[in-house]
């Protein structure tokens, strides 16, 4: 029985540190995260959201993105290919069109196009009557692997992420293992891309990001920002100006995993979709013990939280609003939009998981 153990023990230990593994870990140094004060001191403001059905079909799921259309309806992406249309009068929703792959980052254009990155196959335009593009899901002859967010400068040029140029969202099992692989590894493998719809052409600005996510245009289109989920910060790149070209951190030390960007006027919404995980924080510089994270069993590796939080940010970096729920009642929480008018005084949530679009009352009276 005891050789039978050891035999066992031995045969364990000889997985968890020589079975091959996609990631190769990179160490690096986490930079502490802001704690839950001042600013970001725990609240209740997003425990009375109201949740919305997906169109008929309880079995769809993660309502990742969402974007307002001319015709004053609500568009956003599922995890299975859909594009629902959503009418914030009546409360009515319905599936439009399946794009395929996995739809993440949403936005129109001036025309009226819904452009779409999606994960698996890249940027993607959808016509007012349904038809679907492909525009671009190459750059410098290299495929784009993992389509991730997007925005629309004032020129009609089309910013938008490759969240990882290694790990690919099809090729490792979908968005969110993929996105897990990365983080893991922390090889900065991120990319923020530019397409010309003038040109037709995909040009590279940035690359090195840890796992690039949402991506904004600034309100006079001086800048675009880009998320680094795997840094737990926001970058800018300057479009214009005298550091056109060049860019910096414009926000650091986040107490969770930035997701989506939406730009709001002068400000920018930014849902946090996990806090940080004290395990990746401890490991960061232990690149073998990540690598044998990366052979456990599933339930064992870092996963998102459930706890909901929002930020509002200005257009020089600074949060001027932080919105959770510490039970995470609508949890893995990518992004926001904010909607007025005939369409009401809203703020429409996406999340990574959840069944369901959320929405509250904005603003609230706090």
């Amino acid at each position: 029985m005891k050789k039978f153990l050891l035999v066992v023990l031995c045969t364990l230990f000889a997985y968890l540190l020589l079975w091959p593994v996609a990631v190769d870990p990179v160490a690096w140094q986490s930079a502490k995260a802001s704690e839950f004060a001042g600013v970001y001191a725990r609240n209740q403001r997003l425990a009375a959201v109201e949740r919305l059905a997906i169109a008929d079909d309880a079995q769809l799921h993660g309502p990742e993105a969402v974007a307002a259309g001319a015709d004053q309806q609500l568009y956003f992406s599922t995890g299975e290919g859909w594009i629902i249309r959503h009418n914030p009068v009546t409360g009515s929703s319905e599936r439009w069109v399946n794009v395929g792959g996995r739809p993440l980052g949403l936005a129109f254009d001036r025309s009226g196009r819904l452009l779409v990155a999606n994960a698996y196959l890249g940027l993607q335009s959808v016509s007012r009557d349904g038809t679907i593009e492909l525009l671009t899901d190459r750059v410098d002859g290299r495929r784009i692997e993992y389509a991730d967010d997007l925005d629309i400068a004032a020129d009609g040029t089309i910013y938008f992420s490759d969240a990882s140029t290694k790990f690919g969202a099809e090729k490792f099992g979908g968005t969110y293992p993929a996105s897990i692989l990365d983080l893991l590894e922390h090889g900065g493998h991120g990319e923020l891309l530019a397409y010309s719809p003038h040109t037709g052409v995909t040009t590279r600005l940035l690359d090195g990001l840890q796992f690039a996510n949402g991506v904004a245009v600034a309100a006079d289109s001086a800048f675009v920002l880009v998320n680094e989920t795997g840094a737990n910060r926001v970058v800018r790149y300057w479009l214009t100006g005298p550091r056109q070209g060049h860019s910096e951190i414009f926000l650091d030390a986040l107490p969770g995993f930035p997701d989506n960007l939406v730009r709001d006027g002068d400000h920018f919404w930014l849902g946090l979709v996990s806090p940080r995980l004290p395990l990746l924080d401890a490991l960061a510089d232990w690149p073998l013990l990540r690598k044998i994270v990366a052979r456990l069993p599933e339930r064992f590796k870092p996963a998102a939280k459930h706890y909901s939080h929002l930020l509002r940010i200005d257009s020089n970096g600074r949060v001027v609003e932080s919105l959770q729920d510490p039970s995470g009642g609508y949890h893995t929480i990518t992004g926001a939009l904010r909607t007025s008018g005939e369409m009401g005084n809203w703020l429409y949530l996406t999340s990574l998981h959840e069944r369901s679009l959320a929405r509250l009352r904005y603003p609230t009276g706090e």
